[in-house]
């Protein structure tokens, strides 16, 4: 059974984003949850924005590259979906990602990123 990478295999709290305030993404508790197994070279991604469930394939892979596949998302019809709306089509961009101390940063090939803090760090 493959062991999980404690630096990458963890809850992430998205902090920076597409002009959202770090107010608005702490109100919607906006987060990507990368702590299931590895398989075949792929870690099943949760994500919430503050309305639906989204789940994407993503492949964390040597150099610092990264790839998340189309995801899904149950449907519910919320009164603000922008974040959310925003976020499911730039994370399919991403296309870089790497991690210093408790911060996870994916990059774009634009140089647009999306920042990440681990939810267990105090």
């Amino acid at each position: 059974m493959p062991t999980k990478d404690p630096f990458l295999q963890r809850q992430w709290m998205l902090i920076s984003f597409d002009g959202f305030s770090k107010d608005q993404l702490i109100a919607n508790k906006a987060e990507m949850n990368l702590t299931a197994n590895r398989v075949k070279g792929k870690i099943q991604a949760s994500v919430y924005m503050g309305c639906n469930r989204m789940s994407f394939a993503s492949e964390f892979k040597k150099e610092g590259k990264v790839k998340f596949s189309k995801g899904i998302s149950t449907m519910k019809a919320c009164q603000d979906m922008n974040l959310e709306n925003s976020f499911q089509k730039k994370i399919e961009t991403m296309t870089h990602y790497s991690i210093e101390g408790h911060f996870l940063t994916l990059t774009d090939d634009h140089g647009n990123t999306m920042k990440f803090v681990a939810a267990d760090w105090d």
